[in-house]
């Protein structure tokens, strides 16, 4: 294991959490902003989790591929590029995101007041273009009413699966995180019976059984979901939370995976959306639908503490990337976050957020004329 010391991707699940994604806003007074609050991040979460010691207060902070390069330079995590957009019988769509803030704690209170203090640091500076609050539903379920996360890594197996060692010397300790935020149509699924439901999910609902393998369908969720690469499983550390909003009818899974490698991630998501084969898709996706989809890049804590050294870039670009599906990477009218500062109509609205084209991973941009 490196010398370095991760941030608390391996940390408990706890019963709140806060999902910040944001945009960087254009200007090297911004960038120095977010190095800044990088750097007093440890601090920041010991002055708000002081007040409350069982509070189990964390936060972990990633940074997008279009953004790295302005902020910290060469080098750059080898495996970091924007979220790929896949298309198959159902889409994951490629929305915005140049920072993740996931903050933890056992009360909603802790989080809500360190992401305030971290935001009041990064005003002017990061624009917030989603914002989740999570919280723990029973014993560990989420709201289709299965148990999430049971087959996730512990001890050292999860630090295995999460944390970069030397085959990226440059930046071990670091680990990669991909979040989706899916919206689930209760009604459909409720009405789904309990056998039916099982089959779908590869587990019994109120046991938390895996389904044997005689019984269980190949397009079954935990078996589209397993990775196997020279006979052994390749496993990830799922933080899932759910979300939802009874006023606007709303209920959702916050998907956030963390791993070694983005890859892994990557292929179960293929799996589920295209299919293995193609077409033998998640039948999950029938009932839920992915809004939201970005790929940060989550470096030590070591190196955070000194992220306020580290000399601004002189360009703004990342690096070229096929897509995985031969399909755009960026969000579409359809695939914004369908809010509205991301999107008014069918024109999309270029947030406060330098980027290297207007074209770049697909994503056009309509000018908005000027006023005479």
């Amino acid at each position: 294991m490196s010398a370095e010391t991760p941030q608390p991707v391996t940390a408990r699940l706890t019963s709140a959490a806060i999902f910040l994604v944001g945009t960087l806003g254009c200007g090297s007074e911004h960038a120095a902003a977010v190095r800044a609050v990088c750097a007093d991040l440890a601090a920041l979460v010991r002055g708000v989790g002081f007040r409350a010691p069982d509070g189990q207060l964390s936060c972990i902070v990633g940074f997008g591929s279009d953004v790295w390069d302005r902020l910290f330079g060469a080098p750059r995590p080898k495996e970091l590029h924007p979220f790929r957009e896949i298309s198959g019988v159902h889409r994951a769509a490629a929305t915005p995101g140049d920072m993740l803030l996931h903050i933890r704690a056992a009360r909603m209170d802790l989080c809500f007041e360190l992401a305030t203090q971290i935001m009041l640091r990064l005003d002017g500076a990061v624009s917030v273009a989603d914002e989740t609050h999570g919280f723990g539903y029973f014993d560990a379920r989420d709201v289709l009413g299965f148990v999430d996360g049971t087959e996730n890594p512990v001890g050292q197996s999860a630090l295995d699966a999460t944390i970069i060692g030397q085959e990226d010397a440059a930046f071990a300790g670091g680990s990669y995180v991909i979040v989706q935020k899916y919206l689930h149509d209760l009604k459909r699924w409720n009405a789904v019976p309990v056998q039916e439901q099982e089959k779908i999910v590869g587990r019994t609902k109120l046991s938390d059984i895996e389904l044997d393998e005689a019984v269980k369908p190949s397009s079954a969720h935990n078996a589209l979901t397993t990775i196997v690469e020279d006979g052994r499983e390749v496993e990830i550390l799922r933080h899932n939370m759910p979300f939802g909003d009874i006023g606007k009818g709303e209920f959702g899974t916050y998907f956030i995976g963390y791993a070694r490698s983005p890859g892994t991630i990557e292929q179960m998501l293929r799996n589920m959306f295209v299919g293995k084969p193609p077409g033998n898709y998640d039948r999950l996706l029938d009932f839920s639908r992915a809004v939201t989809g970005t790929l940060f890049f989550v470096p030590s804590a070591t190196w955070l503490d000194n992220a306020a050294a580290r000399p601004a870039a002189g360009r703004i670009g990342g690096a070229g990337d096929a897509s995985l599906e031969s399909v755009p990477h960026a969000a579409s009218s359809q695939g914004s976050l369908g809010m509205g500062s991301l999107k008014k109509g069918d024109e999309i609205i270029a947030i406060a957020s330098c980027r290297p084209s207007p074209t770049r991973h697909g994503l056009k941009l309509k000018r908005k004329p000027r006023a005479p």
